[in-house]
């Protein structure tokens, strides 16, 4: 079993409703160790976990992992059942639901695998569903703004489904009702495509207005009230983003207006913020009480272990000659595999042959998550950890390459163990979300 999300997230859109500041972050990565960590987070600080997958990532034909939702459902279970988490504290969310695979078909066809996306998410027990269908199909005119009106037609038919999908789980196994995420505005998912200097724009208050009340219609039109009660969250732009090399801040006060709408549209919801990767605990901390109660972060935990394995590389060259180590080549694999298949990287990457190296091994979008799975790499993962594990790691080394670790250690607060010392990566990078989320201490989940 798992968290009833309805319960959960309908108690904290009424918290903030009455002036409470409390949110949960959304963990959006498909990497086992990334998962394992997060959910010792979790357990640490007593809190629930949403692991929410993408649909490019997961979906009815395998996605870019290879799992449909069902494989990645079961997957993270086993995660948690191997690391002792508890699985009545795990919420599963299904991310950028809608057609964003197949924009460039047809209308039909398009929504008609959307509409099998959705119904396979719901079966599968996802509970927290985004519904997107933001992004122009290969019939909508290039040339203007997809109207509002259309995009929640298209949203409520997806709806529409997945409540069909509930009852058609309900009667198989005891099964919480999904709660729904909506809006027109979404970020591009894992950054922006564009190197930008300037900022960007928060969301209109007038624009969010028209799609909210948009969605509101279509809702009715399908006879979806009951579903439209279980609409608790909104995404929009609050100001945040990334690039490969910029993190764009949030402003309090560019979002002033757009967060007063959001107080004053006459029910409990809560905004959603996506590509709130690398942002500060203080910046975090902020959108949290304005109602950007829902904080999604994906690439900022692989960057962070990505971060991690060089790190422990480097203590590997160091202790190799004194203990005659066959060397992982970790860095040589995650390379060479990037440059046999330029697929996933040399759309966000621009530049001369040595801006890409360094693009491909630091840049903030990360793309080299997508590498870690390959064959060779993963071996080079293994064989690191392995060596280390053999000869071990002084405190020294640790200072010099994991000196934050090295703090937690020398406390006796951490395992000087490869593996322990490449999850706590993890989780630092996981902390100022839940100190944002932290609130006024609220335990949603408790009750």
């Amino acid at each position: 079993m798992t968290m009833d999300a309805s319960s959960f997230f309908s108690g904290l859109a009424r918290d903030r409703e009455n002036g409470k500041s409390a949110g949960v972050y959304s963990v959006c990565s498909a990497n086992p160790i990334v998962l394992e960590a997060s959910m010792d987070h979790a357990r640490r600080e007593n809190r629930p976990l949403l692991i929410e997958s993408t649909s490019n990532q997961v979906n009815q034909y395998g996605g870019y992992t290879g799992m449909r939702p069902g494989d990645f459902a079961a997957f993270v279970r086993d995660i948690a059942s191997r690391s002792g988490f508890d699985g009545e504290n795990l919420i599963l969310g299904g991310d950028h639901l809608g057609p964003l695979v197949w924009k460039d078909m047809p209308e039909d066809e398009a929504m008609k695998r959307a509409a099998e996306l959705v119904g396979a998410y719901v079966e599968a027990g996802f509970t927290k569903i985004h519904l997107d269908t933001s992004m122009r199909l290969s019939c909508d005119p290039s040339s203007q703004v997809l109207p509002d009106d259309i995009i929640a037609e298209r949203g409520a038919s997806l709806c529409a489904v997945a409540e069909e999908a509930y009852k058609k789980r309900a009667r198989l196994v005891p099964a919480s009702k999904p709660v729904y995420v909506i809006g027109s505005e979404v970020p591009v998912p894992g950054g922006a495509q564009e190197e930008k200097s300037d900022g960007l724009t928060p969301t209109s208050p007038s624009d969010f207005r028209a799609s909210y009340e948009a969605f509101e219609r279509a809702f009715e039109r399908h006879g979806l009230e009951d579903a439209w009660g279980r609409t608790v969250a909104f995404v929009v732009q609050p100001g945040v983003e990334f690039n490969g090399e910029t993190i764009f801040d949030y402003d309090r006060g560019a979002a002033s207006e757009l967060c007063e709408a959001l107080r004053n549209i006459g029910r409990p919801l809560v905004f959603e913020g996506h590509s709130a990767d690398y942002q500060r605990t203080e910046s975090l901390s902020k959108m949290v009480e304005d109602g950007v109660a829902i904080l999604k972060v994906g690439p900022g935990l692989t960057f962070a272990m990505r971060e991690g394995l060089i790190a422990l590389e480097h203590i590997e060259r160091e202790l190799a000659a004194l203990h005659s180590l066959d060397p992982s080549n970790f860095s040589a694999a995650l390379e060479s595999a990037m440059m046999a298949d330029d697929s996933n990287w040399k759309g966000h990457y621009h530049g001369d042959a040595e801006s890409l190296r360094l693009q491909r091994r630091y840049s903030f979008f990360d793309r080299a998550r997508y590498y870690l799975p390959v064959p060779e790499v993963d071996l080079s993962v293994k064989k690191l950890l392995g060596n280390l594990a053999r000869v071990g790691i002084g405190l020294s080394l640790l200072s010099q390459y994991l000196p934050r670790s090295f703090e937690k250690a020398r406390g006796g607060r951490l395992s000087v163990s490869p593996m322990e010392l490449l999850k706590d990566c993890v989780r630092e990078a996981l902390s100022p979300y839940s100190q944002a989320c932290a609130g006024e201490g609220n335990p949603r989940w408790r009750e």
